[in-house]
């Protein structure tokens, strides 16, 4: 028998503490008022009821501050996993709890620009974070929460559920120590409020789909000796590994080097 909650408080305190229950870190409910994402598309024309965005914060382990590739990727691949299943549970729960309907947002699939050839997403979950309360944009454009630091993923339901939304932060995180502007191995962050993303993913993800474009394209122009040798090489492993397994990041330097929460 689904519950059909007339008060939003009462729900939105079930929803914390099943959250809480569950190993979730930290979660923020955000107004669509209050999510203001200038390169996605209104949450409206996704979800045309929708009426509330919850957030969903989960600590990173510290796998990404190992040099060993192998031992990153996992962590990466595990906090992916586990949010990902999190954040379902959740949205089932309100469904069931509410009768309400809910959509799950996680980290990928995204889309391609063809004009500049960059990826984005429909939804953007940083900005949904800071709406929800969740932090505050750093230097190196990722999301700073006040405890957990960086080192954080975020996912999120849309749902039409009327819950009251929490208050972003007012305080600014970021310490304008420019550590993460000064270790970035490619330059990526020099403009400000500005990540360069062509050249961020061609350093942090060499093995996703531009790394694979270039491969192939390679691969096309090649002899066939050279092809042979091209499909022996250490480099066609990873990038099989990165379209079975998902992100192959190898830099992580603006998130393990941001002294906030460390």
């Amino acid at each position: 028998m689904k519950k059909k909650y007339n008060s939003s408080i009462n729900m939105k305190e079930e929803i914390k503490n099943y959250a809480e229950e569950i190993g979730v870190d930290d979660i923020g409910f955000a107004s669509l008022e209050s999510y203001k994402s200038p390169n996605t598309p209104p949450v409206k024309e996704i979800f045309p009821n929708a009426k509330t965005i919850i957030v969903l914060a989960f600590e990173q382990l510290d796998n990404c501050e190992s040099e060993n590739l192998q031992i990153a990727s996992m962590g990466n691949l595990a906090i992916s996993d586990f949010s990902h299943s999190s954040t379902y549970k959740i949205a089932r729960f309100i469904k069931k709890e509410s009768g309400s309907k809910v959509m799950n947002v996680i980290r990928g699939p995204v889309n391609m620009d063809k004009e500049t050839r960059r990826p984005f997403a429909d939804v953007s979950l940083r900005h949904a974070a800071v709406a929800a309360g969740l932090g505050s944009f750093g230097k190196h454009n990722l999301v700073i929460h006040p405890e957990i630091g960086t080192k954080v993923i975020f996912t999120a339901i849309i749902t039409d559920l009327d819950i009251s939304p929490d208050t972003p932060l007012e305080e600014e995180l970021c310490l304008d120590c420019d550590i993460c502007v000064k270790l970035c191995p490619v330059n990526a962050l020099n403009q400000k409020n500005k990540t360069d993303v062509a050249k961020c993913s061609l350093k942090s993800q060499p093995y996703g789909l531009s790394g694979n474009i270039q491969f192939w394209m390679k691969f096309a122009q090649s002899n066939p000796e050279e092809q042979k040798m091209m499909l022996l090489d250490e480099k066609f492993v990873k990038l099989c590994q990165s379209l079975s397994l998902g992100s192959y990041y190898v830099c992580s330097n603006c998130i393990k080097s941001c002294p906030v929460g460390s």
